[in-house]
């Protein structure tokens, strides 16, 4: 399968020659990938290197200026780096962004956790006009952008290194909505990005104990799928949400919020509740957060069992 960064610019590819305002802008990362769109849309590419308050501040002129943002770096560097920036010039000015990022979670998983981040999705959540999406595969990158980017709002797109194995068609992508991958009616394991995978093969194993697990899947984490939420949960009353992201916020709030008035509802969560102090490779980290097939499962089991 295509990794999601080259769908990432040849979305832009796509997109550029048709739209005149789409301008990149790009911290030094994802240069070669870019070279297409830079040649067929000269004036347009930047790489502002690695200054990531500058970028967003000139980003701020290029959406004053009625043209379209598009700001690319890696995640901790964008969203927790520059997030006074992103407050200030797109939060309180109102102007319109698109934020895309790599090296989400763990992803960098050799650089050690000055190349983590975990709280993005809880960061970029508090601006009332963001939405944000984590594309699991490529098709799900390029329709949501496509569907959204000109919406006038402060967008954020995190681009896992890593795909699921599902695939998904087009006309499955909504932004705003989740796809039910798997149906059950005794827990609802809730995913995002790579961790489908994970949710998927825990399912099996449950099976396997007699327990009936659905898998809700989300690309778009807000603006969630209430309607999807509110027709899982009535049904099997424990939601289990496995998140790459921060335990203080992320996932799970989304679809507290969203089903908290459906009586009798248990929540627990698989998510990274501290620094990961470690190296190692992707799967290492996985690991060591529990965020495996054999963790998902064996955490779900308790749950179901805490709550019987």
């Amino acid at each position: 399968m295509k990794k999601i960064r080259v769908e990432f610019a040849d979305t832009m590819l796509e997109i550029g020659p048709q739209d005149p305002d789409l301008v990149v802008m790009v911290g030094d990362i994802s240069h070669g990938i870019l070279q297409k769109f830079a040649k067929e849309c000269p004036g347009r590419y930047y790489n502002v290197g690695i200054c990531e308050p500058t970028i967003v501040n000139m980003a701020a002129g290029v959406a004053k200026a009625g043209l379209v943002p598009v700001v690319h770096t890696i995640a901790p560097f964008l969203i927790e780096r520059a997030y006074e920036q992103i407050k200030l010039d797109f939060g309180y000015q109102i102007l319109p962004i698109n934020l895309v990022s790599v090296g989400g979670a763990f992803d960098y998983s050799q650089l050690g956790c000055s190349h983590h981040c975990y709280t993005d999705f809880s960061l970029m959540s508090h601006f009332a006009r963001a939405s944000v999406f984590c594309a699991g595969s490529p098709v799900e990158f390029n329709q949501l952008f496509k569907q959204t980017y000109r919406n006038g709002g402060i967008n954020y797109y995190r681009i896992p290194e890593y795909a699921h194995r599902v695939e998904f068609r087009p006309e499955q992508i909504q932004a705003g909505k989740g796809i039910c991958v798997r149906e059950g009616h005794q827990i609802t394991l809730a995913t995002f990005g790579t961790s489908l995978n994970a949710c998927l093969d825990a399912a099996d194993i449950l099976a396997g104990c007699g327990i009936s697990a659905e898998v809700l899947y989300f690309h778009t984490i807000k603006p969630i799928d209430q309607e999807l939420v509110e027709k899982s949960l009535t049904k099997t009353k424990r939601l289990f949400s496995v998140e790459e992201t921060s335990a203080s916020d992320g996932l799970l709030n989304r679809i507290w919020a969203a089903s908290r008035h459906i009586p009798t509802v248990c929540y627990e969560q698989l998510a990274i509740e501290d620094f990961i102090h470690g190296y190692g490779s992707y799967e290492d980290l996985c690991e060591k957060v529990g965020l495996t097939a054999t963790g998902v499962a064996d955490r779900a089991k308790k749950f179901l069992k805490d709550r019987a």
